[in-house]
């Protein structure tokens, strides 16, 4: 595995329930190559991702909120 860690904000554009998105963040950190995937809830619709970009691509992230019902995009790339 490589040293190589990047961080990527997803935006979710719905409201969801505090638990939706500890669901969804713990999908998140299932996936190889996710170290990391945080949520706050005075930030409800962000999650901050670290990840190898080695392992995972990006848009794998959205794909998992598609495949949920949620759209979101990246933010700070």
């Amino acid at each position: 595995m490589s040293d190589k860690m990047v961080d990527v904000t997803l935006h979710l554009d719905e409201n969801i329930s505090h638990g939706d998105r500890e669901n969804f963040r713990d999908s998140l950190l299932s996936r190889k190559g996710v170290l990391a995937a945080a949520c706050r809830d005075e930030k409800p619709h962000l999650i901050t991702i670290e990840y190898n970009p080695e392992d995972i691509n990006s848009s794998e992230f959205v794909k998992a909120a598609q495949d949920r019902g949620l759209h979101a995009e990246l933010i700070g790339l």
